[in-house]
């Protein structure tokens, strides 16, 4: 049709009798000389976008290469290993503790000035999570926790973890035997040492005071512990005793106790810890050890720009260190809706049909869609406690969390933009996620 229209015209223009083949040929030529600079602007596209993905790529593997080769050399020279109670030096002056979510450290209160290192289990140190006095009777009876066939008495527990042990409610929960590294901690400590279970639970399930390092990468956990190792990763709150406790123990670790670390907690199935519920009210609460702990039923205070993360069962949780134990983040409502536009679209929006680009970057461009991370070396952040998310995005935004790869420097422009209340909203929504892929229920309430 578009060929006679054509041949139509040009008798007209020139009083010709023209063949309709030679217009036929003639428009076929001139689309196809269209259609061809289409594809070589389309195939310029592709290269260039390949050509700068491939630069990017080759400028991270030189840069984690080099990172790599700093730290085999400091791998290479003799550590003195320093009682686990040894503060960490740290130079916190430049950060801006005016935007630190103090709720995901469980304090109201921003740190000193010339606030000194906490530090853990130094003798004469009292007890963070000290409990009530309980008559002899009440220490010894036996215990029990849902779903385990285990006793323990409080008597028990708290001689388990004064040691420095590990309370194990649930041995089919992980991989038997345990090595010694979880149980007992770095052999090169002796009597000072401080088992990675102590803290991190049996099975690495944690609480929200600390990291939950059970279904992480291998790959992952090692670079963590290589970190705290060389001095690249602290909190920037020098109040957080167990961050330095980290640092000691990562210090006298072995390469040989990092693997086994790593890939005994590897091996752990991540399970759901975390109840997410949208309130404007919460019960009162006392800080314990960083941990809010509810002090009345009734919800009588105001969640204000906060989460308040408490355990579902104060002793089962608290007292008796119950691996399964779950944990209830109340949010501020609306809270979860809010950090899905920054989490999925990086807070971008379109105005007037115009795009405008959000503050920080999609997490799933790094973490997966799913948000279940990418092995060898990129976390899982779906059903993660939010208290501790908050801390590490905030270490990682003031320079106090460092990396031996590229994959902190890349974090830390992610997250430089964000607020307090971006920290609320992100972490409320990644708390609230499956942790099954193939799972489409939501752990969120509302009140």
């Amino acid at each position: 049709m578009r060929a006679r229209q054509l041949l139509i015209m040009r008798q007209k223009d020139t009083g010709e009798n023209v063949p309709i083949t030679d217009v036929v040929k003639s428009s076929l030529r001139g689309r196809q000389k269209q259609e061809g600079g289409i594809v070589k602007h389309r195939v310029g596209a592709v290269v260039l976008a390949v050509v700068c993905f491939t630069l990017g790529l080759v400028v991270q593997r030189t840069y984690d290469a080099w990172h790599a080769d700093r730290l085999q050399l400091a791998n290479e020279q003799p550590v003195t290993v320093k009682p686990v109670w040894t503060p960490a030096q740290v130079d916190r002056s430049k950060i801006d503790f005016s935007k630190q979510p103090l709720w995901a450290w469980g304090a109201t209160e921003p740190p000193k000035l010339d606030e000194k290192q906490a530090v853990q289990f130094a003798p004469g140190v009292a007890p963070a999570a000290p409990t009530a006095n309980l008559s002899p009777e009440e220490l010894n009876r036996g215990r029990h926790v849902e779903g385990s066939r285990i006793e323990f008495s409080i008597a028990g527990v708290r001689a388990a973890t004064n040691r420095g042990g590990i309370v194990d409610w649930f041995p089919e929960d992980h991989q038997n035997p345990i090595p010694d590294i979880i149980t007992r901690g770095p052999a090169a400590l002796g009597k000072d040492a401080k088992a990675c279970g102590l803290c991190h639970l049996s099975d690495g399930s944690g609480r929200p005071e600390n990291a939950s390092p059970a279904g992480l990468p291998t790959e992952y956990i090692m670079r963590q512990l290589n970190d705290f190792k060389n001095d690249l990763r602290h909190s920037s709150d020098p109040r957080k005793g167990n961050s330095n406790t980290m640092v000691m123990l990562a210090k006298a670790m072995t390469n040989e106790e990092m693997r086994a670390a790593a890939e005994y907690f590897a091996a752990v199935k991540w399970r759901p810890h975390e109840q997410v519920i949208e309130t404007d009210l919460v019960s009162k609460t006392r800080i314990q050890g960083e941990l809010f702990i509810p002090t009345a039923k009734e919800l009588t205070e105001p969640i204000d720009k906060r989460i308040i993360e408490v355990p579902a069962d104060v002793e089962a949780n608290q007292t008796l260190r119950n691996s399964r134990g779950t944990w209830i983040a109340y949010v501020p409502i609306g809270a979860i809706q809010k950090g899905k536009d920054l989490v999925t679209l990086g807070g971008m929006k379109i105005v007037n049909g115009q795009i405008v680009q959000g503050k920080t970057t999609p997490c799933g461009t790094c973490h997966g869609i799913d948000l279940m991370g990418v092995p060898p070396d990129v976390p899982p952040l779906a059903g993660r406690s939010p208290s501790y998310m908050a801390r590490e995005i905030f270490d990682i935004q003031q320079g106090a969390r460092n990396g031996s790869n590229s994959n902190v420097q890349l974090m830390r422009m992610v997250v430089a933009k964000l607020e307090p209340e971006d920290i609320i909203n992100i972490t409320a929504y990644l708390a609230s996620l499956p942790v099954e892929r193939q799972s489409q229920d939501r752990l969120v309430l509302r009140r």
